[in-house]
């Protein structure tokens, strides 16, 4: 799949910058388009609309609100030039639920590039790229803080099991997978249709290196631990191959991943 829109969940964090110069790097090479989309939510922790709130203190919150928002256009003003996108970078600001926002925004787009979830950001532009995904149909690219937009795609690894899941990250990361010519494959157990995989990528120029971990293992702390140790440019996985109540229940490898990942996860639902 050709990567020509990307979408960027841009709230001004540090990640979600990360996330926009990752972006941007991609967008260099493929000569494609960014949109940066400013997700605000429109719900108070107070009710402004109550007549108990006297209107100057119903003003000061309201100006409080647009000017964070204001603040984070500035900071997207203030990235342009290093970008170096041009008109190829475009922005635009969008009240509602912000998961929900990104996310049917994301369905006319190839991909969504977000920073890491972090719980600490105001609850008015929080977001959730486990949640974007499993709502947009859209593969997600959940970038950490700091980590190098250079966006070099030298080697992926691959979190395999055979699952729907899995299979349809697979296919949204092919192209990137096709840039890099090579990807290492984990399974915790024997691979699931080996041999097929390695012939389907070996057809798109795909070099695969498989590497299987005894059943038992961990599997966040076997991804994790693989990508410290080696370093990939990029962790391709399924998201939720069971329910997302049961991952939020029981604490989920898709939820540890993303909290934990010292390089770029493409996740898809």
């Amino acid at each position: 799949m050709a990567m020509m829109n990307l979408l960027v969940a841009f709230n001004g964090s540090a990640s979600s910058e990360a996330a926009l110069r990752y972006a941007a790097a991609l967008a260099r090479r493929q000569g494609a388009h960014v949109t940066a989309l400013l997700a605000h939510s429109t719900h108070d922790t107070l009710d402004t609309r109550s007549r108990w709130i006297p209107d100057r203190a119903r003003a000061l919150l309201a100006e409080a609100k647009s000017g964070l928002l204001q603040e984070i256009e500035a900071r997207l003003d203030a990235l342009r030039p290093e970008l170096e996108l041009g008109d190829a970078l475009s922005f635009r600001a969008a009240p509602g639920r912000v998961n929900t926002v990104i996310a049917t925004t994301a369905r006319c787009f190839d991909m969504v590039l977000t920073g890491r979830p972090d719980h600490t950001e105001d609850e008015h532009i929080r977001l959730h790229p486990d949640k974007i995904a499993l709502l947009s149909g859209r593969p997600v690219i959940v970038v950490p803080e700091g980590y190098d937009a250079d966006a070099r795609h030298r080697h992926a690894t691959l979190a395999w099991d055979g699952g729907r899941a899995a299979a349809r990250a697979l296919s949204d990361s092919l192209r990137l997978l096709e840039e890099q010519g090579k990807v290492s494959v984990l399974s915790i157990g024997p691979a699931p249709a080996r041999e097929d995989l390695a012939a389907h990528l070996a057809r798109h120029d795909v070099a695969a290196e498989f590497e299987d971990w005894p059943e038992g293992h961990p599997i966040a702390e076997t991804l994790l631990g693989y990508c410290a140790r080696h370093d990939p440019s990029l962790l391709v996985m399924g998201a939720y191959e069971h329910s997302k109540f049961r991952e939020d229940f029981l604490g989920g490898v898709t939820g540890d991943v993303l909290r934990n990942s010292p390089i770029p996860v493409l996740l898809s639902h």
